[in-house]
Order: C-alpha cells, then sequence, then structure tokens
C-alpha cells in the first residue's frame, strides 16, 4: 500500500469571474522511503501539488489517501494533527518566526504536538547541533544566513520525526554553496528512512532524487524512476513520548502568552495607544466609585457630628404647616416625660427667638437658642472656651448664655476673653460661659447664634409657655424607627391627637446614602463608555494585528497549530492587553487618593475593593469580547492562503 496516493485529483481556483484549473486528473503514488523530486516550470502547478501532499490545501475532487486513509472529509483539526505528527515542510522562504530563536523555532512543532519542555528542548538541540548550529541556538534568524536559517527549518521539520519531508525549493534562496549543503542533509535524511519530496524548477537539483515527476499545465508529463525505493524504514516516534493532557495544554498557553508578550513590546506605542481607552476607562469607573464613597461617608461623618440616631419633634403636621405657628402643645413636661423612657439616651426642648444683641458700641441681629443642658451633646457640639450651662441653671432661669464662634469674631477682638463678659440681650443682661463650635462643617452658615437655657428665653424673653421643637437622643443600640414609633405613641397619648411631626435624622442618611450611591452609578455608567470605546480600538488593533501576521498564522498552522492554539493565541494578546490597561488605570485611579490622603484631612477617597475587583473582571470580558472576532478570523484563515501572505 502506498504512503500517499492521489486518485483523479484537481484543483480549481476562481480569478475573477473565470475558474482556473490548476491540477488536472493527478493519479501519484509514493512509497515509504521514496526521494522524489517534482519538476516543473513556474506555474505548472508543482507547489500546488506539494500544498495538497501536505495538507495544507485541499483538493476540488478526487481522493487523497495517506497511509489508506482518506483525507476529504477531515477536519482543521484532524489536517493539523497530520502536519504535526507526518509532515515535516522545508519552505524556501524558510518561514521562520523573527521574534524566536533558532531554538524556540524548533520547537514550536513540539510544543503543539503535547512533547513536555525538557525533551523538546533537548531534542531541538540535539537537530540544531547535528545541523551545524550547536553554537548558534539562541541566534535569531536575523543573525543567521540564509543556509543557516534553511537548517533551523531541516531541524523544525524533523522534531516530531517528519516521516515524510516536503521541501518546496529547498534550494532557491540560497547560494550554490549552501544550496549543495541542503541537498546533503536531504539525501541524508532520506538514507535515515525519511521519505522526501522535492519541488523544484531545476533540472539539476531535481537528478540528485530516485524519482523524477514532470509536471507540465497541472498535468503529469512523465514519471521517472531512476532507483528503488529503499526499504521503509521506522522513523523514531519522537511524538510518541507525550506529556500529560493538562501539562500539555499548559505549555501551548505559555506559548501563547510568550508570544503575546513579544507581540506587545514589538509596537510598543501602538500597544499603549491600545491600552489607553481602557486605561482611561478603568481609572474613571474606580476613581469615580471612590468619589462617590468618600464623599457620602463625608457627608453622613457630617450629619452624625450633628447628633447621631436623633428624632426632632415639630408642632404641625409637616414642615410648612400653616398651623404649625398656632399649635401651643408641645411642652416641657413631654421633653420630661420622653427622658423617663428606657430607649432615650437624652433630650433637649428647644425655642428660638430672633433679637438684638448689644455689647458695647456693636449692635447685631441674632438668633436666640432656648435649650436644655445636653443640647451641645446632642447636637455635636464642642465647647472651646468655658463651659455650658448646667441643669440648676434651666432651673433657676439663669441669664447665662453660649456663643458660636460667629458671634465671638463679631463681637471680641482675637486676643480678647469672653468669658465673663456681660452683653444685653433683648434689654436683658446675659454673662457669657462658654464659645461652642461644631464637630463638622455639614450645614454650617453665618448666622450668629446663642444658646440660652430654654427656660431663661421662654419665660424671661418671650413669654411662652410652649415650646418650638424637642430633640432626643436615642440609644445606641436601640432601632431607630422602633423609637420613632414609641415617641409618637407617647405624644399620641399625652396630646390626644397627632399635631406634632417627626423627623428621624435616619431617613436623612438612607436618603443621603441612596442618592449618592444613583449618583455613583450614574456617573460610573457614563465612566464604563469610555471602556467600551477602549474595548472597540482593542478589537480595532487586533484585526490590524492579525492582518499583519498573517505568514506568522500560516507558519504555525503549517507546523501543526489547532485552530483552537491560534483563536487562543490572540484572545490572550487581547486580555493581556486590557489587563495590563486595567492594572495601570486602577494605579492612575489610585494616585489622586494618596494626594488627597497627603494634602487634606477633611476628605478622602474610599477605594471599594470590589469596584477595583470589577474593573479587572470587566477588561478580561473586554478583551474577550473584542478579541474574539479578531482571533477567530485568525483561526479560520487558510493556511496555505496564509503562509503566501506578504
Amino acid at each position: 500500500m502506498a504512503l500517499l496516493q492521489l486518485n483523479h485529483i484537481n484543483r480549481e481556483f476562481i480569478s475573477g469571474e473565470q475558474r482556473v484549473r490548476v491540477l488536472k486528473d493527478i493519479n501519484l503514488s509514493i512509497d515509504a522511503g521514496e526521494f522524489v523530486a517534482i519538476v516543473g516550470a513556474s506555474g505548472s502547478g508543482k507547489s500546488t501539488l506539494m500544498n495538497l501532499l501536505g495538507c495544507l490545501d485541499k483538493a476540488s475532487s478526487g481522493d487523497y489517501l495517506i497511509a489508506g486513509h482518506a483525507t476529504a472529509q477531515l477536519n482543521s483539526d484532524a489536517l493539523a494533527e497530520l502536519r504535526r505528527e507526518h509532515f515535516g515542510f522545508i519552505f524556501q522562504r524558510y518561514h521562520l518566526l523573527g521574534d524566536l530563536s533558532a531554538l524556540g523555532n524548533v520547537e514550536i512543532p513540539a510544543i503543539y504536538a503535547g512533547k513536555s519542555h525538557a525533551e523538546r528542548r533537548q531534542r531541538a538541540s540535539e537537530l540544531l547541533t547535528r545541523l551545524g548550529l550547536g553554537e548558534r541556538l539562541h541566534y535569531r534568524p536575523g543573525q543567521l544566513s540564509g543556509g543557516q536559517q534553511q537548517r533551523v527549518s531541516i531541524a523544525r521539520a524533523l522534531i516530531n520525526g517528519g516521516e515524510v519531508i516536503l521541501a518546496d525549493e529547498p534550494t532557491g534562496a540560497l547560494d550554490s554553496h549552501s544550496g549543495e549543503e541542503v541537498l546533503t542533509i536531504l539525501r541524508d535524511l532520506h538514507q535515515q528512512g525519511h521519505t522526501v519530496v522535492i519541488v523544484t524548477h531545476d533540472i539539476r537539483i531535481a537528478q540528485t532524487a530516485d524519482r523524477i515527476i514532470e509536471i507540465h499545465d497541472g498535468a503529469i508529463m512523465a514519471d521517472n524512476r531512476s532507483k528503488k525505493p529503499l526499504p521503509a524504514a521506522r522513523i523514531p516516534a519522537h511524538a510518541a513520548q507525550l506529556t500529560h493532557p493538562w501539562r500539555a495544554l499548559s505549555d501551548r498557553l505559555s506559548e501563547a502568552f510568550k508570544m503575546a508578550l513579544v507581540s506587545m513590546m514589538s509596537q510598543r506605542l501602538r500597544t499603549f495607544l491600545t491600552m489607553l481607552g481602557i486605561i482611561i476607562g478603568i481609572a474613571s469607573v474606580v476613581a469615580v466609585v471612590a468619589l462617590g464613597k468618600g464623599s457620602q461617608q463625608m457627608i453622613l461623618k457630617e450629619i452624625s457630628a450633628m447628633g447621631t440616631s436623633t428624632l426632632d419633634i415639630f408642632p404641625g403636621t409637616d414642615f410648612g404647616d400653616m398651623r404649625s405657628a398656632r399649635i401651643q402643645t408641645l411642652r416641657a413636661s413631654d421633653a420630661d416625660a420622653l427622658a423617663q423612657q428606657p430607649y432615650v439616651h437624652s433630650v433637649t426642648p428647644s425655642i428660638t427667638h430672633s433679637t438684638t444683641l448689644k455689647y458695647r458700641n456693636q449692635a447685631l441681629t441674632v438668633a436666640a437658642n432656648g435649650v436644655g443642658e445636653q443640647f451641645f451633646a446632642v447636637r455635636g457640639y464642642t465647647l472651646t472656651r468655658g463651659m455650658a450651662f448646667t441643669r440648676s441653671s434651666v432651673d433657676t432661669l439663669a441669664q447665662e448664655a453660649v456663643i458660636d464662634e460667629n458671634t465671638l469674631k463679631k463681637l471680641f477682638p482675637a486676643d480678647e476673653n469672653p468669658l465673663g463678659a456681660v452683653v444685653i440681650l433683648d434689654n436683658m443682661p446675659v454673662r457669657i460661659v462658654g464659645v461652642a463650635t461644631r464637630q463638622s462643617s455639614f450645614g454650617s452658615d453665618s448666622n450668629l447664634n446663642i444658646w440660652l437655657p430654654y427656660t431663661t428665653v421662654m419665660k424671661r424673653m418671650m413669654g411662652k409657655t410652649w415650646l418650638s421643637g424637642i430633640t432626643v437622643r436615642i440609644r445606641d443600640n436601640i432601632d431607630l424607627n422602633a423609637a420613632e414609633q414609641g415617641v409618637s405613641k407617647l405624644l399620641l397619648q399625652r396630646h390626644g391627637n397627632k399635631d406634632f411631626f417627626i423627623l428621624n435624622t435616619d431617613s436623612i442618611r438612607k436618603t443621603i446614602e441612596s442618592t449618592t450611591n444613583t449618583m455613583t452609578l450614574l456617573v460610573a455608567a457614563i465612566a464604563l463608555i469610555s471602556l467600551l470605546v477602549g474595548g472597540i480600538g482593542v478589537m480595532n488593533i487586533m484585526l490590524v494585528s492579525v492582518t499583519e501576521r498573517t505568514r506568522e498564522i500560516g507558519v504555525r498552522m503549517a507546523v501543526g497549530a489547532r485552530a483552537s492554539d491560534i483563536m487562543q493565541q490572540f484572545l490572550i494578546e487581547a486580555v493581556l492587553v486590557c489587563l495590563t490597561g486595567g492594572v495601570i488605570g486602577v494605579l492612575l485611579a489610585l494616585a489622586p487618593g494618596i494626594i488627597l490622603a497627603q494634602t487634606s484631612s477633611n476628605f478622602a477617597m474610599i477605594y471599594s475593593p470590589f469596584s477595583i475587583i470589577a474593573a479587572f473582571v470587566c477588561s478580561s470580558l473586554i478583551g474577550v469580547l473584542f478579541g474574539f472576532f479578531p482571533a477567530r478570523r485568525a483561526a479560520r484563515m487558510d493556511p496555505i492562503h496564509a503562509l503566501e501572505r506578504e
């Protein structure tokens, strides 16, 4: 049985509107161990015939059998296996990968065959040494002469055994001396048991073979055998010594990763520009989320500083109720009753009166706030000077007051002590006992405030018996909503009807959290648009890369790469570009946070680990989604067309 059998093979190509028949009813048998030369002029169809023999191309009609097995119905991966395990290609233009060393080029078929790293490295070194390149293992093709590059190509053809060596014009690009060396190597390989098929236009080179097949205009014109084929020798089954399937997959992924890095480094500027959209998108998303979280925390902190877990009780049904001024049922006794409840931490009544404050030759319009002795703790004020009035001051209607920083600056020079000073408030003398400032700037304004015991304001200044409001601070371990229900129930019992409303600071907190989260998501969604634009940029550049590297794709397919190997190589490159852009984007987003931490004590960006992880996941998905189409395009290429592309 013939090793290679072609029966009535025809190969046609479409050129414009015409169908060109390149091979015409070819019938050919090649036995194992033969040394065959296919000779013919340019355009005779000899290279097309060799491509069919090596499963780089498919016939338009007819049957091609390898060791009795038909190839017509084999899929791309099965054909890749044949090229990888049984054929070794030697090309006129060498088709070496310029970014790999001689050793790396020779190893490629063994990687796709699943050989272990140690075995393929040893085998490649032995082959190159045997071919006289032992001292140039790590030279790149550009550092080697034409004859040396062709030897690397021969070593690559033999790495997996190379039962059948297919050489397309192997001496066409070499000088006479180098060409003779290559022919000597091919004769030696024939003597070792390899089946050798040479395609050439030079009859003198063809005469070195044992069998010469002349082809003209796509048809075999003569088939002369000068010698009988050597007894078929068994080529050492190097490819049979395979590593574990998972390790083989790991090696292929490692090779794809390495080539992705090489491609990125060889086009640094283009790679960076490709990453730019991803960098901007990731940096924007992470920074916006951090800004949103930081703003939210700052606002909530300042609300807490105003008094955490508080309920504010006002007369009327809600803010803006026209009847609230006529409601006089909110009394100090209500505050005392609330203070007795087990869930209440502290209570402060409040009543406000706008009046005139006089001191020396100054007259100011101030807000005279009547409050309880616990007001400053409940509302988050700190006494920077002096002390607050006491319960005794409330009971005795003491004419004592605490002023704010704004009033202090208006009344007293910077070096004057205000404590003990007496001011006239609504024709009533009042002694200043303290200066208070709010712990946060939230809600701060330029108003002038002075705080007195609420009893003093009610009875000495306004002549009222009812309050403007009551603030209740709830204990930390009590649910604020439950406490609100308790306060409402108690006041309903005391008043008989609902003539009050309660402002729950927890609802403010939740509203602010909801609002800031919504705004953060909205701005982050806008920032995601730049990620989409970046992904389109990645796809565009990857399509350009596929076009530029078409010949490399053809070489890899010729030496046995599966469609999945080609696809994963370009997918890994796209994902790597996006992930690298993601890392740079995250670092860029962290920079303003570090700067703010060093320069500002009032605001900090809060980075969410979730947003950073999500950024990397998004960048990976973008790499996969936008890299898939270019990768699939590369994987679906016809190997012979890819090889012929310049």
